[in-house]
Formats: structure tokens, sequence, C-alpha cells
């Protein structure tokens, strides 16, 4: 009996660290397998264990023969069964698809995450020269068009928890204090939409609307996104209005997205 809980706790330990190897190629991109030993505190024979078994199952890639490693394809297949059986992502597509057409931008659906924001579907727009792929991504609440629109109509409390760890200055409009957070978030919630406009990047401009469930509350966010070459402030009201439409016939009716 105590054999079997040594081996039950090995085993949680041995699941622990491969997570924590993903988390490590989440974070650099790629690493070698000393590198990794050496995060995870584990001798490199241990490490080069946990990544064959990672490899066996798709979830990392060997980059080279050189053994360094990247997250692999098999993720992606993971993550597809998890965005399609999400509700605000199951039967959107009609709606984003006809959005990005008509804007000429590319569409977006985020939640909120750990107090950040994950994009869990993206339609790409016709005016798009070259794919960027924003699924998966996670970005922070407070220079993001999304990160508002999630974080406007939480309570206080809420709202602060979700305000970053540094008001680094990330482009030329980023957002700076706490005080000019709230002022902006109270924006949000009077026009009912929000802009980012070169906040997170320079040059780059997002418009988001709220998803809200049948109980009225924010669950999910809309947002289209270009650069500011084609989006212009004298278009950011209606446009707001434009992805607002778009978010009013994703909500409330929590059976809309199941396909």
């Amino acid at each position: 009996m105590g054999n079997t809980h040594l081996t039950d706790s090995s085993s949680v330990q041995s699941v622990d660290r491969a997570l924590a190897i993903l988390e490590i190629l989440a974070q650099r991109g790629e690493s070698g397998v000393t590198e990794i030993a050496a995060d995870l505190g584990v001798h490199k024979s241990t490490a080069s264990r946990l990544m064959s078994a990672l490899l066996n199952r798709g979830l990392v890639d060997q980059v080279s023969d050189r053994g360094r490693y990247r997250l692999g394809l098999g993720l992606v297949r993971l993550a597809g069964s998890v965005t399609s059986s999400l509700d605000a992502v199951s039967g959107s597509r009609a709606v984003t698809r006809a959005l990005a057409s008509e804007v000429g931008e590319t569409v977006n659906i985020a939640v909120l995450s750990d107090n950040s924001v994950l994009y869990v579907d993206q339609v790409v727009g016709p005016s798009m020269v070259s794919m960027r792929s924003w699924l998966g991504q996670s970005v922070p609440t407070h220079c993001t068009a999304t990160g508002k629109v999630l974080t406007a109509w939480l309570d206080q409390s809420e709202r602060i928890t979700a305000r970053p760890s540094s008001w680094k200055k990330l482009a030329p409009n980023t957002i700076t204090s706490a005080e000019a957070l709230e002022k902006e978030l109270e924006q949000v919630r009077k026009q009912g939409f929000a802009i980012a406009n070169q906040e997170m990047e320079a040059d780059f401009i997002a418009i988001a609307a709220p998803i809200r469930d049948e109980h009225d509350e924010v669950t999910a966010a809309i947002v289209i996104s270009g650069p500011a070459s084609r989006i212009k402030p004298e278009d950011f009201e209606s446009l707001g209005h434009i992805v607002k439409l778009s978010a009013s016939k994703l909500s409330g009716n929590p059976n809309y997205w199941r396909e």
C-alpha cells in the first residue's frame, strides 16, 4: 500500500513537471533540455524522459538535431476541442464572418482568463495583407479594447485585481495610471463599447463590445482590429455601434451559440 502511494505521488509530480515544461516553452518559444532541467531543478535525464513523453504525444516538437524543443501541433488539436465547446465560439461564426466582411477587418472573440484577455476565436477580414493570428494569445486588460470591455462591468474590487502589475508605456497612447483607466472604463460603460487607439502597439486600433449571457453578465467580447491607416478616428463611433450590434446578436440567448 505504501508503494502504491509513492507511485501515485511520483506520477502526479511527473504530470506537474510536464505541464511546467509546456508553460516554459509557451513563454520562451523554444528551449533545450539542459535549460529546462535547470528551470525545473531536476537532473537532465529526468527532463529528457519528460520531453520524450511529450514528443510522443505531439505536444512538443524538436526544432533540430541540436535538441531544442518548441510547442507541438498536438496542442492545437487540444485547443480546438476546447474552443469548439465554448459558448462564445460554437455558434458565433455566422456573426463574426458577417462582421469581418462588413468592416473589412479581423474579428476576434475573447474571454477573461486569470486577469488577462485570452483570444479564443478569429475570423480574418478581407483587408488582411498578411495573416496575424491572435488565437490563443493572452494580452493585458488595460491597454486592449477587449480588456476594457471584459473588466468595465466588474465590481470595483475585481477591476482592481485585473489591473496591470506595472504601468509600463507599451505604445504611444498606453494608459499609465489607475485613475486614467477608471475614467476610461466609465466611458466604456456609458457608450457600450471600447476603443484601444495605439495603446498596446503603435499603429494598431481595436474596437470591442461585450457579449452578455441570459443574466446580462458580460461573458465575452467581440472585437475588430486593424492598422491606423484603415481604422480612422472619425469612424470610431460608427464602427463601435456596428460591433455593438454584432455583440447583441450573440447576447442573451444561451442556446444561440450551440450548433
